[in-house]
């Protein structure tokens, strides 16, 4: 089984994650994708704005239909920073056998080298770079002294090119707190639940 590892803080989700995911499986032929929401991440200063509990609830409404898509709470069960390489080892345990990705923008690839233990990450999962058409090619030089050149090579060629999607989770809670258009940024479901729950007001 080809299982795809999407983390992030999905605070709140999109439609952006959503074609995301979508795109990396189909373009890499991927049997799932977990979606796996951080319980803090370690690069980022402050943690989520909503609860955890909040925002795993809004990725299973989001995902509601999607069959090859699933939610993973390991890292808000984990608790603390919530590290790749931890969740990888955790995904690889569980999923004996299973043949792992782990979807990524182009973008982080510059801070990959800052990351905890990239090159197990390499080791475990391969990166599914995606980039956006227009913008600057994905710059694999971080990679190259974590991996052996053959798999540098499949790095590289499995980067993924995606239509634009100039959706942000900070966008959306900006214009909820204005008041601003938003519903259209997220699934019908998503957007009922901030609503009714308040969340980013």
């Amino acid at each position: 089984m080809r299982v795809g590892v999407f983390g992030g803080s999905f605070d709140p989700v999109h439609l952006g994650h959503l074609q995301l995911a979508e795109f990396c499986r189909a373009h890499a032929r991927l049997d799932r994708v977990e979606f796996v929401p951080a319980a803090r991440q370690p690069l980022k200063a402050e943690g989520p704005i909503a609860s955890d509990d909040d925002r795993a609830a809004m990725l299973f409404l989001a995902m509601s239909g999607q069959p090859d898509f699933r939610l993973s709470t390991m890292e808000i069960d984990r608790g603390g920073v919530s590290y790749t390489a931890d969740t990888l080892r955790q995904f690889s345990r569980q999923r004996p056998g299973a043949e792992l990705f782990f979807l990524m923008g182009a973008d982080s690839l510059a801070e990959f080298a800052k990351w905890r233990q990239p090159e197990v990450i390499c080791q475990l999962a391969t990166p599914l770079v995606v980039r956006r058409p227009g913008a600057a090619a994905p710059d694999f030089a971080a990679l190259r002294p974590l991996v052996s050149p053959d798999r540098f090579d499949q790095i590289v060629l499995a980067q993924i090119e995606m239509p634009p999607t100039p959706i942000s989770s900070t966008q959306i809670r900006a214009l909820i707190a204005s008041g601003g258009p938003w519903r259209a940024m997220v699934p019908p479901a998503v957007a009922d639940y901030i609503d009714e729950h308040r969340l980013y007001r």
